[in-house]
């Protein structure tokens, strides 16, 4: 089995898939795929992102696995610290946490340096 990323990223949101595939395709030829996927369909996809319709197209026409959260079968916090070892909770949608709420972080990047500070 071999294992393909997708990355779609702007200055506010950034994506990523997995997929599979028994077939390997050199680096070069994976680009050709997905740029003549992209290309077809970059105007009139109905997924969230390019990357997810990208990953739907490939799963559809070149038999790969598109690895999305709503196929996973299990989903496990470890950690060196005992208490935050854990079997979290997983829906139609992916991991929750075993409270029930995703958890999710948001932070900004200055690419002006960190630990710069601007007068």
């Amino acid at each position: 089995m071999h294992f393909y990323e997708l990355h779609e990223g702007d200055e506010d949101v950034f994506s990523d898939v997995l997929l599979a595939n028994e077939v390997e395709y050199s680096p070069e030829d994976f680009f050709d795929l997905v740029q003549g996927i992209r290309r077809r369909i970059q105007d009139s996809f109905e997924e969230d992102t390019l990357v997810e319709a990208i990953a739907a197209e490939l799963e559809r026409e070149h038999d790969f696995v598109y690895i999305a959260d709503d196929r996973l079968t299990a989903a496990l916090n470890v950690s060196r610290i005992e208490d935050d070892n854990f079997i979290a909770e997983v829906d139609a949608g992916g991991a929750i946490d075993r409270d029930g709420a995703f958890r999710t972080l948001y932070a900004e990047f200055d690419p002006r340096g960190a630990g710069e500070h601007q007068n």
